[in-house]
């Protein structure tokens, strides 16, 4: 057991997302966005932590957005643009988050800003995924994930869980490096996770999801599965959140089902399923955020991307087995570099 209250880890996770991860100096000006459903203790925390560094800082707080991205864009305030174009670091701790939304979207293209995609993480999660986890560790350990998806392009991976998935699809090109801190403007997540994106059309079987962010976040009583030969063709399960994945699909594909977009591997070692917080459920080890939809490369894409959770899953690339049961097995670089990451106490 560990010798320090919640209070410590706290404020150790905050330091380490505020000075560290977003590397925010005294010459920065700091806009924190929330809504009325975000975690209080931790826009609290994270503003103090802002002050104590010497930078000027704000809160905005807004009346929750029903979706993400740009269908956001009827219920915010026009006040907010102003705030955003004058801010050189923005914590968006919003859930469904702005990313993707008209002014987010301005202010990437802008080139002025760095912005932290936080949704719905409480200072616990901030605790668990910046406060208990080395950084350095971690991201050794990403990077050696991330430099073998980049050597497996045009590969079939393979992916099955405990509960029924059984999914497999050929690698694409990887997508942006995620750096160890935000030196420059752009959009930065939250560390846990790893993301690998599959070619389209060649996603063939079966995904079984044990939490879903449809229109919001939940955990599933009773799993939904989804059917996918090329697009998703199906979802099956218990009706209530079956109609809301599937008018929340036909809302991200335009009218139809889309595709299944990316996949991921949870690399955190200090994560827990909390089943209230995506951000953090996404990142405990062994899970797989699958994100559903229409690539927001294209025109209109990434609209409400709805994102399910499969966990404890198991990953092959070809022949060799990667991960078994969540834990890394292989090549031995990765699972040397997995085997460092342990929860700090």
């Amino acid at each position: 057991m560990s010798g320090y209250d919640d209070s410590y880890w706290t404020e150790k996770g905050v330091r380490a997302l505020v000075e560290d991860f977003m590397a925010v100096t005294p010459a920065d000006q700091v806009l924190i966005t929330a809504d009325t459903c975000s975690d209080a203790a931790l826009v609290s925390s994270a503003l103090d932590c802002v002050r104590r560094i010497g930078a000027k800082g704000m809160v905005a707080t807004l009346a929750q957005v029903p979706y993400q991205g740009a269908l956001a864009d009827p219920y915010l305030p026009g006040l907010l643009e102003g705030a955003v174009r004058q801010c050189t670091v923005w914590l968006d701790f919003t859930f469904p988050y702005l990313a993707g939304c008209h002014i987010h979207d301005e202010a990437m293209k802008a080139g002025n800003c760095r912005y932290l995609l936080g949704g719905d993480m409480s200072a616990q999660g901030v605790a668990r995924l910046f406060g208990r986890v080395d950084l350095d560790d971690y991201f050794a350990a990403s990077a050696a994930f991330d430099q073998l998806i980049s050597q497996s392009v045009n590969k079939r991976v393979h992916i099955t869980d405990p509960y029924g998935t059984d999914v497999s699809f050929d690698l694409a090109e990887p997508g942006l490096a995620k750096p160890r801190r935000a030196a420059k403007p752009g959009v930065y997540v939250a560390p846990g996770t790893c993301a690998f994106f599959p070619k389209l059309e060649s996603v063939r079987g079966r995904i079984v999801l044990k939490a879903v962010f449809h229109e919001y976040y939940t955990k599933l009583d009773d799993a939904l599965a989804i059917e996918v030969d090329g697009r998703i063709q199906s979802v099956a399960g218990a009706p209530k959140d079956r109609i809301t994945l599937d008018r929340a699909l036909r809302r991200a594909g335009g009218g139809q089902y889309g595709y299944v977009i990316h996949f991921t591997y949870g690399l955190s070692p200090a994560a827990r399923l909390t089943g209230g917080s995506f951000i953090e459920d996404a990142r405990e080890l062994g899970n797989n955020a699958v994100g559903m939809g229409m690539p927001w490369w294209e025109p209109g894409g990434g609209e409400n991307h709805p994102d399910g959770v499969l966990r404890r899953q198991s990953i092959w690339i070809e022949s060799e087995q990667i991960v078994d049961d969540g834990a890394i097995v292989g090549p031995p670089a990765l699972r040397q570099a997995a085997a460092r990451l342990l929860p700090l106490v």
